[in-house]
Protein backbone atom coordinates (compact mmCIF):
# COMPACT_ATOMS: atom_id res chain seq x y z
CA UNK A 1 0.00 0.00 0.00
CA UNK A 2 1.78 3.15 -1.24
CA UNK A 3 -0.66 5.71 0.17
CA UNK A 4 -0.12 6.57 3.84
CA UNK A 5 -2.76 5.96 6.49
CA UNK A 6 -3.17 9.69 7.06
CA UNK A 7 -3.72 10.27 3.35
CA UNK A 8 -6.32 7.51 3.09
CA UNK A 9 -8.22 8.73 6.13
CA UNK A 10 -8.22 12.30 4.79
CA UNK A 11 -9.27 11.19 1.31
CA UNK A 12 -12.26 9.28 2.66
CA UNK A 13 -13.03 11.79 5.45
CA UNK A 14 -12.55 9.15 8.13
CA UNK A 15 -11.13 9.14 11.64
CA UNK A 16 -9.80 6.20 13.66
CA UNK A 17 -12.51 4.81 15.94
CA UNK A 18 -11.33 4.45 19.52
CA UNK A 19 -14.17 2.06 20.42
CA UNK A 20 -12.95 -0.32 17.69
CA UNK A 21 -9.38 -0.07 18.98
CA UNK A 22 -8.19 1.22 15.60
CA UNK A 23 -4.43 1.75 15.44
CA UNK A 24 -3.49 1.27 11.79
CA UNK A 25 -0.16 -0.23 10.73
CA UNK A 26 1.77 2.24 8.60
CA UNK A 27 4.92 0.36 7.58
CA UNK A 28 5.08 -1.80 4.41
CA UNK A 29 8.36 -3.32 5.59
CA UNK A 30 6.73 -4.43 8.84
CA UNK A 31 3.59 -5.83 7.24
CA UNK A 32 5.72 -7.81 4.78
CA UNK A 33 7.71 -9.22 7.69
CA UNK A 34 4.49 -10.28 9.43
CA UNK A 35 3.14 -11.86 6.23
CA UNK A 36 6.35 -13.85 5.76
CA UNK A 37 6.22 -14.95 9.40
CA UNK A 38 2.72 -16.30 8.78
CA UNK A 39 2.96 -17.81 5.32
CA UNK A 40 6.60 -18.98 5.33
CA UNK A 41 6.69 -19.60 1.54
CA UNK A 42 3.91 -22.20 1.72
CA UNK A 43 1.08 -20.33 0.01
CA UNK A 44 -2.25 -21.45 1.47
CA UNK A 45 -5.30 -19.62 2.76
CA UNK A 46 -4.95 -16.80 5.28
CA UNK A 47 -7.81 -15.33 7.26
CA UNK A 48 -7.05 -11.81 8.46
CA UNK A 49 -8.88 -10.56 11.53
CA UNK A 50 -9.50 -6.83 11.15
CA UNK A 51 -8.34 -5.70 7.71
CA UNK A 52 -8.45 -2.02 8.69
CA UNK A 53 -7.10 0.02 5.78
CA UNK A 54 -5.48 -3.00 4.14
CA UNK A 55 -1.80 -2.60 5.06
CA UNK A 56 -1.35 -6.23 6.15
CA UNK A 57 -3.88 -7.41 3.55
CA UNK A 58 -1.66 -6.05 0.79
CA UNK A 59 1.37 -7.95 2.10
CA UNK A 60 -0.61 -11.16 2.61
CA UNK A 61 -1.67 -11.08 -1.05
CA UNK A 62 2.02 -11.20 -2.03
CA UNK A 63 2.54 -14.46 -0.14
CA UNK A 64 -0.70 -16.41 0.38
CA UNK A 65 -2.65 -18.17 -2.34
CA UNK A 66 -5.91 -16.70 -1.05
CA UNK A 67 -6.83 -14.17 1.62
CA UNK A 68 -10.12 -13.77 3.49
CA UNK A 69 -10.11 -10.36 5.18
CA UNK A 70 -12.67 -9.73 7.92
CA UNK A 71 -13.59 -6.15 8.79
CA UNK A 72 -16.32 -5.00 11.16
CA UNK A 73 -16.19 -1.27 10.41
CA UNK A 74 -18.50 -0.86 7.42
CA UNK A 75 -17.07 2.60 6.69
CA UNK A 76 -13.76 0.93 5.80
CA UNK A 77 -15.25 -1.61 3.39
CA UNK A 78 -15.57 0.86 0.45
CA UNK A 79 -11.92 1.86 0.97
CA UNK A 80 -10.82 -1.78 0.87
CA UNK A 81 -13.02 -2.53 -2.13
CA UNK A 82 -11.42 0.30 -4.09
CA UNK A 83 -7.84 -0.53 -3.10
CA UNK A 84 -8.21 -4.24 -3.78
CA UNK A 85 -10.65 -4.23 -6.69
CA UNK A 86 -8.40 -6.42 -8.85
CA UNK A 87 -7.60 -9.24 -6.35
CA UNK A 88 -11.28 -9.30 -5.35
CA UNK A 89 -12.31 -9.62 -9.00
CA UNK A 90 -9.72 -12.37 -9.55
CA UNK A 91 -10.90 -14.30 -6.48
CA UNK A 92 -7.62 -14.05 -4.58
CA UNK A 93 -9.21 -11.84 -1.93
CA UNK A 94 -12.55 -12.07 -0.17
CA UNK A 95 -13.64 -9.01 1.81
CA UNK A 96 -16.10 -9.94 4.53
CA UNK A 97 -18.04 -7.52 6.72
CA UNK A 98 -18.34 -9.44 9.98
CA UNK A 99 -17.62 -9.39 13.71
CA UNK A 100 -14.41 -11.36 14.26
CA UNK A 101 -15.65 -12.54 17.67
CA UNK A 102 -18.58 -14.41 16.12
CA UNK A 103 -17.45 -15.21 12.56
CA UNK A 104 -17.68 -18.87 11.54
CA UNK A 105 -14.01 -19.55 10.84
CA UNK A 106 -14.49 -23.26 10.27
CA UNK A 107 -16.96 -22.55 7.52
CA UNK A 108 -14.64 -19.95 5.99
CA UNK A 109 -11.79 -22.47 5.97
CA UNK A 110 -13.96 -25.26 4.55
CA UNK A 111 -12.43 -26.50 1.30
CA UNK A 112 -9.65 -23.89 1.56
CA UNK A 113 -6.19 -24.47 0.13
CA UNK A 114 -3.73 -25.74 2.74
CA UNK A 115 -2.10 -24.59 4.89
CA UNK A 116 -4.83 -22.73 6.73
CA UNK A 117 -3.48 -19.67 8.49
CA UNK A 118 -4.85 -17.04 10.87
CA UNK A 119 -3.52 -13.56 11.51
CA UNK A 120 -4.45 -10.06 12.62
CA UNK A 121 -3.62 -6.99 14.65
CA UNK A 122 -5.76 -7.72 17.71
CA UNK A 123 -7.36 -4.74 19.52
CA UNK A 124 -6.47 -4.86 23.21
CA UNK A 125 -10.07 -5.04 24.43
CA UNK A 126 -10.76 -8.01 22.15
CA UNK A 127 -7.48 -9.88 22.56
CA UNK A 128 -8.81 -12.44 25.06
CA UNK A 129 -11.96 -13.39 23.11
CA UNK A 130 -10.08 -13.57 19.80
CA UNK A 131 -7.35 -15.74 21.27
CA UNK A 132 -10.08 -18.04 22.57
CA UNK A 133 -11.40 -18.30 19.00
CA UNK A 134 -7.89 -19.27 17.89
CA UNK A 135 -7.82 -21.96 20.58
CA UNK A 136 -11.05 -23.38 19.16
CA UNK A 137 -9.39 -23.55 15.73
CA UNK A 138 -6.13 -25.20 16.76
CA UNK A 139 -7.18 -28.45 15.07
CA UNK A 140 -7.88 -26.63 11.79
CA UNK A 141 -5.01 -24.18 11.30
CA UNK A 142 -1.31 -24.71 10.63
CA UNK A 143 -0.23 -21.48 12.26
CA UNK A 144 -1.48 -18.22 13.78
CA UNK A 145 0.52 -14.99 13.87
CA UNK A 146 -0.93 -12.11 15.87
CA UNK A 147 0.03 -8.57 16.74
CA UNK A 148 -0.72 -8.02 20.44
CA UNK A 149 0.31 -5.55 23.09
CA UNK A 150 3.75 -6.36 24.48
CA UNK A 151 2.37 -7.15 27.93
CA UNK A 152 -0.04 -9.68 26.37
CA UNK A 153 2.81 -11.32 24.47
CA UNK A 154 4.68 -11.69 27.77
CA UNK A 155 1.62 -13.34 29.31
CA UNK A 156 1.24 -15.76 26.42
CA UNK A 157 4.89 -16.83 26.63
CA UNK A 158 5.09 -16.94 30.44
CA UNK A 159 6.14 -19.96 32.49
CA UNK A 160 4.97 -21.11 35.96
CA UNK A 161 6.08 -18.91 38.89
CA UNK A 162 6.37 -15.83 36.66
CA UNK A 163 4.10 -12.89 37.48
CA UNK A 164 2.77 -12.82 33.90
CA UNK A 165 1.66 -16.47 34.09
CA UNK A 166 -2.12 -16.77 34.32
CA UNK A 167 -5.31 -18.36 33.03
CA UNK A 168 -4.87 -16.99 29.49
CA UNK A 169 -1.35 -18.47 29.40
CA UNK A 170 -2.64 -21.92 30.35
CA UNK A 171 -5.58 -21.92 27.94
CA UNK A 172 -3.38 -20.91 24.98
CA UNK A 173 -0.39 -23.10 25.84
CA UNK A 174 -2.69 -26.11 26.28
CA UNK A 175 -2.99 -26.31 22.51
CA UNK A 176 -0.26 -24.06 21.05
CA UNK A 177 3.47 -23.70 21.18
CA UNK A 178 3.90 -19.94 21.63
CA UNK A 179 6.86 -17.86 20.50
CA UNK A 180 7.42 -14.12 20.59
CA UNK A 181 8.82 -13.41 17.14
CA UNK A 182 9.72 -9.72 17.45
CA UNK A 183 8.75 -6.45 19.11
CA UNK A 184 6.94 -3.72 17.17
CA UNK A 185 7.49 -0.13 18.31
CA UNK A 186 4.48 2.09 18.87
CA UNK A 187 5.75 4.42 16.14
CA UNK A 188 4.70 1.85 13.52
CA UNK A 189 1.03 2.76 14.05
CA UNK A 190 -1.30 5.64 13.35
CA UNK A 191 -2.62 6.87 15.66
CA UNK A 192 0.29 5.96 17.87
CA UNK A 193 -0.66 3.81 20.88
CA UNK A 194 0.85 4.36 24.33
CA UNK A 195 2.85 1.12 24.48
CA UNK A 196 4.79 -1.19 22.19
CA UNK A 197 3.39 -4.35 20.64
CA UNK A 198 4.82 -7.72 19.66
CA UNK A 199 4.29 -10.40 17.07
CA UNK A 200 3.52 -13.82 18.53
CA UNK A 201 3.55 -17.06 16.55
CA UNK A 202 1.22 -19.84 17.67
CA UNK A 203 1.86 -23.35 16.35
CA UNK A 204 -0.75 -26.02 17.20
CA UNK A 205 0.44 -28.90 19.38
CA UNK A 206 -0.19 -32.40 18.08
CA UNK A 207 -1.74 -33.67 20.26
CA UNK A 208 -2.97 -30.90 22.54
CA UNK A 209 -1.84 -30.98 26.15
CA UNK A 210 -5.49 -30.67 27.13
CA UNK A 211 -8.88 -30.10 25.61
CA UNK A 212 -10.65 -27.13 27.15
CA UNK A 213 -13.33 -29.11 28.92
CA UNK A 214 -15.64 -27.37 31.42
CA UNK A 215 -13.72 -29.04 34.27
CA UNK A 216 -10.31 -27.97 32.94
CA UNK A 217 -11.62 -24.43 32.50
CA UNK A 218 -13.05 -24.42 36.04
CA UNK A 219 -9.78 -25.58 37.59
CA UNK A 220 -7.69 -23.01 35.73
CA UNK A 221 -10.01 -20.09 36.38
CA UNK A 222 -10.37 -20.86 40.10
CA UNK A 223 -6.60 -21.28 40.47
CA UNK A 224 -5.95 -17.73 39.23
CA UNK A 225 -9.00 -15.85 40.53
CA UNK A 226 -7.25 -15.34 43.86
CA UNK A 227 -3.60 -16.02 43.20
CA UNK A 228 -2.56 -16.07 46.86
CA UNK A 229 -4.92 -18.91 47.74
CA UNK A 230 -3.63 -22.45 48.14
CA UNK A 231 -5.10 -24.85 45.63
CA UNK A 232 -7.06 -26.77 48.28
CA UNK A 233 -8.96 -23.54 49.01
CA UNK A 234 -9.15 -22.27 45.44
CA UNK A 235 -10.58 -25.61 44.27
CA UNK A 236 -12.85 -26.21 47.27
CA UNK A 237 -15.85 -24.85 45.38
CA UNK A 238 -15.51 -26.99 42.26
CA UNK A 239 -19.03 -28.33 41.69
CA UNK A 240 -19.77 -31.95 42.71
CA UNK A 241 -16.23 -32.51 44.06
CA UNK A 242 -15.70 -33.31 47.74
CA UNK A 243 -12.52 -32.54 49.67
CA UNK A 244 -11.76 -36.25 49.80
CA UNK A 245 -12.14 -36.61 46.04
CA UNK A 246 -10.03 -33.49 45.53
CA UNK A 247 -7.20 -34.88 47.68
CA UNK A 248 -7.33 -38.31 46.05
CA UNK A 249 -7.22 -36.83 42.56
CA UNK A 250 -4.35 -34.52 43.53
CA UNK A 251 -2.37 -37.45 44.91
CA UNK A 252 -2.82 -39.45 41.71
CA UNK A 253 -1.86 -36.39 39.65
CA UNK A 254 1.20 -35.66 41.78
CA UNK A 255 -0.03 -32.21 42.82
CA UNK A 256 0.50 -30.56 46.20
CA UNK A 257 -2.75 -28.85 47.23
CA UNK A 258 -0.79 -26.52 49.53
CA UNK A 259 0.80 -24.95 46.42
CA UNK A 260 -0.62 -21.98 44.56
CA UNK A 261 -2.05 -22.09 41.07
CA UNK A 262 0.76 -20.02 39.57
CA UNK A 263 3.21 -22.86 40.31
CA UNK A 264 1.39 -25.46 38.20
CA UNK A 265 2.41 -26.27 34.65
CA UNK A 266 -0.12 -26.72 31.87
CA UNK A 267 0.53 -30.47 32.04
CA UNK A 268 -0.29 -30.50 35.76
CA UNK A 269 -3.58 -28.67 35.23
CA UNK A 270 -4.38 -31.23 32.55
CA UNK A 271 -3.52 -34.19 34.79
CA UNK A 272 -5.69 -32.82 37.59
CA UNK A 273 -8.67 -32.41 35.26
CA UNK A 274 -8.23 -35.97 33.98
CA UNK A 275 -7.99 -37.44 37.49
CA UNK A 276 -11.02 -35.55 38.76
CA UNK A 277 -13.04 -36.70 35.77
CA UNK A 278 -12.08 -40.36 36.17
Amino acid sequence: MTVSVKQLLAEWNLRPKHHFGQNFLNSPELTDKIARQLVQSEGGTAIEIGAGLGALTSSLLNHATRVIAIERDRELLPVLQQIFAQPVAEGQLVLLEADAKTADYRQLFEGATEPRLLTGNLPYQLTGPLLRRAVELSDVIRRAVFMVQLEVADRLCAQPNQSEYGALTVFVQACFSVRRAFVVGKGSFYPQPRIDSAIVELTPLQPRISDETPLFRELVQRAFQQRRKMLRNAWSGVPAVSQVELQQAATRAGINLDARGETLSVHEFSRMAVELAS
